[in-house]
């Protein structure tokens, strides 16, 4: 059974998991309308190659909006890419039913839709109330091993906790006992197997990817034999995690989950929502503790016992300067029009077959939208001026909106302010390596090489 589709990621992420499945399908028209829009304008994919080769990926990409406008298409050989940027120009990305527009999956459309349902019902309120204090004894414990003072690599470290927070919350202690382990190290071994030519070439016969493929295989055989040791259990189960949810979970027609479709379903969630949330983790961290952005740290380090508003705004600055994907990822069923232009006066129809994306890296970035692009401001998002909110309708999406938002977008913000309140209350921090640049060359973009940070544990009052 191949990988299912992103549960937390936009960084989620949609467009990891259809590398990982297949590409292509569909969407039906997103305006209701009897005149038929001209089709968007063509590049050729190897016309491209020598930019990418000396520009990179993200200039190309620039460079194809500057030229050709908010709706593109990039042509190889069969597959045809369809871009869409901005919030006007991606409604229907967002809003377009499943049936119409939707990620390549390894089941059929009604299965999926159905397995959305559980990861929903195990990311309600209620669930989530239940892993706070999980959350918190996982940080607790992790911490409490550092030392009164040393240096760490930010970006392992928060991997590593990352990875115990979610197994132990959503899957029990049976996956989380193998968190820093094996289960660890296949993980970064699936994330490895993203390149950028796996999406054009997702089973080329590279190293990389024979690391991903045996990794898959290697987690399910781990996966398989937790979810048979549960679902064996005689008397039924005391544990209330997304593990025991999936496993109790029954189709519509009473049919109920298999060992198979458990074990897929939780590796797909695991490894989505653990570079999603360790990724940003470490942006956060790294953009408060640059020097330029200190004012930042000290209102939060003052505010975040008093109000936690402040961190979230952190959290949500930090995934729009740095989206855990270039773009979310669909497939259009059928053809569909979107209306481009300042009053959406054009129309361009994007035809049925095509793979459709949503350029986050630029979509994150319109001028006419946000303001002071380069610089770390959190109260962009703050009251009396969010931006987000100003620009309309799907101008942040970085859990994705409309019919495709991420049910784990909670989770994923509670995980991370979890961590770093615990951070800010108990350790005085200082970035000692330079600002970490972007790896670009991956799938999922996130902090290039380590990230080193010198740490002091504060001095706590007995009654802190």
């Amino acid at each position: 059974m191949e990988i299912a589709t992103f549960v937390f990621a936009p960084i989620l992420v949609a467009s990891i998991i259809i590398i990982l499945t297949k590409i292509a399908r569909g969407i039906r028209s997103a305006v209701p309308t009897t005149k038929r829009g001209r089709p968007p304008p063509v590049s050729s994919f190897l016309g491209l190659i020598p930019a990418l080769l000396t520009k990179g990926p993200l200039q190309v990409i620039n460079d194809c909006y500057a030229k050709m406008g908010s709706v593109f298409t990039l042509s190889l050989f069969h597959l045809k890419m369809t871009f869409l940027v901005g919030p006007e120009a991606s409604r229907h990305f967002y809003q377009g039913l499943n049936s119409e527009i939707s990620v390549a999956f390894d089941v059929d459309y009604a299965t999926r839709h159905e397995q959305y349902r559980f990861f929903g019902d195990a990311m309600k309120p209620a669930k989530l109330r239940t892993y706070a204090g999980l959350m918190v004894g996982e940080v607790e414990e992790f911490f409490g091993r550092w030392g009164q003072s040393g240096t760490v690599d930010l970006k392992h470290e928060l991997e590593q906790l990352v990875t115990l927070v979610a197994t132990r919350c959503l899957f029990g202690e049976e996956v989380r006992g193998k968190a820093l382990g094996e289960v660890a190290t296949l993980l970064g071994e699936l994330s490895d197997g993203m390149r950028l030519i796996t999406i054009l070439l997702p089973r080329l016969p590279i190293p990389a990817h024979r690391r991903r493929d045996r990794a898959r295989a290697r987690l399910g055989d781990i996966f398989s034999e937790i979810v048979r040791s549960r679902a064996d259990k005689s008397c039924g189960s005391d544990d209330n995690d997304m593990l025991q949810c999936l496993i109790e979970s029954r189709y519509r027609d009473g049919r109920a989950t298999t060992e198979t479709e458990v074990m897929g379903l939780i590796v797909s969630a695991l490894f989505a929502g653990q570079h999603t949330s360790s990724s940003t983790s470490t942006w956060t961290g790294a953009r408060l503790l640059a020097p330029t952005n200190a004012k930042h740290l000290h209102r939060v380090d003052y505010e975040v016992l008093q109000e936690m508003g402040a961190l979230r705004r952190c959290v949500k600055e930090a995934l729009w300067l740095h989206p855990h994907g270039m773009m979310l990822m669909r497939h259009a069923r059928r053809s569909f029009v979107v209306r481009t232009g300042e009053e959406g006066q054009d129309e361009l129809e994007v035809p049925a077959g095509h793979a459709v994306a949503n350029l986050l890296v630029i979509h994150n970035r319109l001028p006419h939208i946000y303001r002071e692009l380069e610089r770390y401001d959190p109260d962009r998002f703050g009251p009396g001026r969010e931006e987000d909110k100003a620009g309309g309708a799907f101008s942040y999406t970085a859990f994705g909106g409309g019919r495709h938002a991420c049910v784990g977008e909670a989770f994923a913000y509670m995980q991370i302010m979890v961590m770093w309140s615990h951070l800010l209350r108990n350790f005085e921090l200082e970035l000692v390596s330079p600002f970490p640049e972007t790896d670009w060359n991956v799938v999922m973009p996130g902090p290039k090489g380590k990230v080193m940070v010198r740490y002091k544990r504060r001095r706590m009052s007995g009654t802190a």
